[in-house]
């Protein structure tokens, strides 16, 4: 969860304590000058009875590499320099940028990240975690709900919309379990709709390598790559007759790799295949999904984050005569909120071939991060 709204010293007189916080320079005479009273020497926090302030939930410690080693380092330095309530939390936690340098602060941000004392040996960065697309998985392992809706968008064709709920959760530091549930109504042959759940999928993702290199500068500019490989069950859960699924069971697995390029810029590779239970009833099929875009942030870098991307997709059955269909799908995603951890994310899918039978459509996803806050939180 982020660097929450705790207090490097709530009590601090920014006036009082800038002669002596401006002739400091390491990031451990910093945090120890102005943040341990409150955050405790090593980053556990300070015992409630000597703190002198009531803890909000969010109150971070610095020891636990969950929560703090999947942070950005810019959320890290926004907080310390605008205070909690520039990212939704508690204003007991106070501004800084009128005290401390854009060099001090980062300092400060490096020796708190090396509190986490497990880092170096599985935890993957945060700065690892690029914007999640709408089709291609990234390998980074989160805690999120999605709601993802599709809308056929082009006239004369069927109306169709399609709805699929997604729970991500973390086991460890490099494991995921993903569920994914079809929700839809389908038009029947006699008339009216009927709604319900599709095949449910389940899959189990590990990161196997994550490495970054590291860059000086107050925001960074990082490079670096991670790897995972996830295997998942699609079952038979929807009633095929009614439209509901297929009816059958396929076994699937895939490939991530995410690179984090030069300006934070991004490029997410997802090969895989899916094999049926009874393969006289459906084909087997492979895909290649790919992503690239950037990130961009207001308010001097570390605000509200905008990520423009395109994904473009391939998808083959392995029948006699098939083709490759092939997609493309310009997209946008924002952050809804301070605390960056509700976003919205809008795509247009246009078929590049067979587009008589494919029709074009409208991609909208919600995500809550809520290892972040609650869905009212951080407004």
């Amino acid at each position: 969860m982020l660097l929450a709204a705790a207090a490097c010293a709530p009590w601090l007189s920014h006036a009082a304590n800038l002669p002596e916080l401006l002739g400091l320079h390491s990031g451990r005479q910093i945090f120890q000058a102005g943040c341990a009273a409150c955050h405790g020497p090593s980053g556990e926090g300070t015992p409630q009875y000597l703190a002198g302030f009531v803890r909000p939930d969010s109150f971070p410690n610095f020891s636990e590499c969950y929560g703090s080693e999947d942070e950005y380092t810019r959320d890290w330095t926004e907080i310390i320099r605008d205070g909690g309530p520039a990212r939704g939390f508690s204003q007991i936690m106070p501004a800084f940028g009128s005290v401390l340098t854009a060099q001090q602060i980062n300092a400060v941000v490096r020796y708190v990240r090396s509190l986490c004392t497990d880092h170096d040996t599985s935890w993957p960065p945060g700065e690892l975690n690029v914007p999640e697309p709408l089709i291609t998985d990234k390998a980074y392992p989160e805690n999120d709900l999605y709601l993802t809706t599709t809308i056929n968008a082009q006239r004369g064709r069927a109306a169709g919309i399609a709805n699929e709920l997604q729970s991500e959760n973390t086991i460890g530091s490099t494991n995921q379990l993903q569920i994914l549930a079809p929700v839809n109504w389908v038009a029947q042959p006699g008339g009216g709709l009927y709604g319900g759940i599709g095949d449910v999928t389940t899959g189990f993702s590990h990161v196997f390598y994550a490495h970054l290199n590291d860059a000086p500068g107050p925001l960074y500019d990082e490079t670096g790559s991670i790897f995972g490989l996830q295997g998942q069950i699609t079952w038979a859960t929807g009633d095929a007759a009614r439209g509901l699924g297929t009816g059958q069971t396929e076994l699937g697995a895939y490939a991530m790799y995410d690179l984090v390029l030069p300006h934070r810029m991004f490029l997410d590779l997802q090969p895989g295949g899916e094999v049926p239970v009874h393969t006289h009833y459906l084909p087997r099929s492979v895909y290649l999904n790919t992503a690239f875009g950037t990130s961009l942030n207001q308010g001097m870098g570390v605000g509200r984050e905008w990520s423009p991307m395109v994904e473009v997709t391939a998808n083959r059955d392995l029948a006699q005569g098939a083709v490759t269909d092939w997609d493309v799908m310009p997209e946008v995603q924002v952050s809804l909120n301070k605390r960056q951890n509700i976003r919205a994310d809008l795509g247009y899918l246009v078929p590049v071939n067979d587009t008589a039978n494919r029709p074009q459509q409208i991609w909208l996803f919600f995500e809550w991060d809520w290892a972040d806050g609650g869905l009212f939180e951080g407004w």
